[in-house]
């Protein structure tokens, strides 16, 4: 059975001693229902936001998730081992236990779309492209078009939701088997393997859209 974890922004911003909850992540195990297993706060460098937004441009990302609001009981956090075109993520339980690895290679570096691998002690890592070749086509096709498309929106009273983006859904394979993906509608992924490790799921759930592009609004990017 598959089950999902869904990147949920916070109705409001919620504030607890030692910062902010900037989202929370909803489980579903495919029966229908879901509920909320963590909640998303950035893990701020000693420098504050400011050296957090400074390191973040060179890939940098760092958060913790939290079981409840109240910062009782921690999930689960992600750390950067190294960033730039090349960036390495690990993701740590609650008494600082490796869960696995994140990389991801920047478009151009190791092939022209964005790779993702994700590595779990014991298991073959699994390797995943952003957005399928023949849809980077088409928008690489239609750019001419795309300062159109961008102004349209803000002439008809659109949001940023309505602004073409260019593909993200990524299926990572792994043995010949697709154990995870990733659903651009609802920021969602898919754990198709009973084996892994949620936590490591919910990691990628808050991972991935941090990194949307100039058209997109990444949770970790505010600057409060």
């Amino acid at each position: 059975m598959t089950s999902t974890l869904k990147l949920q922004a916070l109705g409001r911003l919620r504030t607890a001693p030692g910062g902010q909850l900037d989202c929370q992540i909803d489980f579903s195990d495919g029966a229908g229902t879901s509920r909320t297993v963590a909640y998303v706060e950035r893990q701020l460098p000693p420098g504050g936001v400011s050296a957090y937004l400074a390191a973040r441009k060179n890939g940098a990302r760092s958060f913790v998730l939290w079981a409840d609001e109240s910062r009782q009981a921690r999930v689960a956090g992600l750390v950067t081992v190294s960033a730039g075109r090349k960036a390495l993520f690990e993701v740590l339980g609650p008494q600082g236990e490796s869960l696995g690895r994140i990389t991801r290679d920047k478009a151009f570096s190791r092939g022209v779309r964005t790779r993702w691998t994700v590595s779990r002690p014991g298991a073959s890592d699994a390797v995943g492209y952003k957005g399928r070749l023949i849809w980077w086509c088409v928008w690489w096709l239609c750019s001419p078009t795309l300062p159109f498309a961008l102004i349209s929106p803000l002439f008809n009273g659109g949001l940023a939701a309505d602004i073409p983006r260019g593909p993200r859904r990524i299926k990572w394979r792994a043995d010949g088997r697709i154990p995870l993906e990733f659903k651009s509608s609802g920021d969602t992924v898919h754990m198709n393997d009973p084996d892994l490790d949620w936590r490591l799921g919910a990691a990628l759930a808050a991972l991935i859209p941090s990194f949307d592009g100039w058209i997109g609004t990444p949770w970790d990017r505010r600057k409060d």
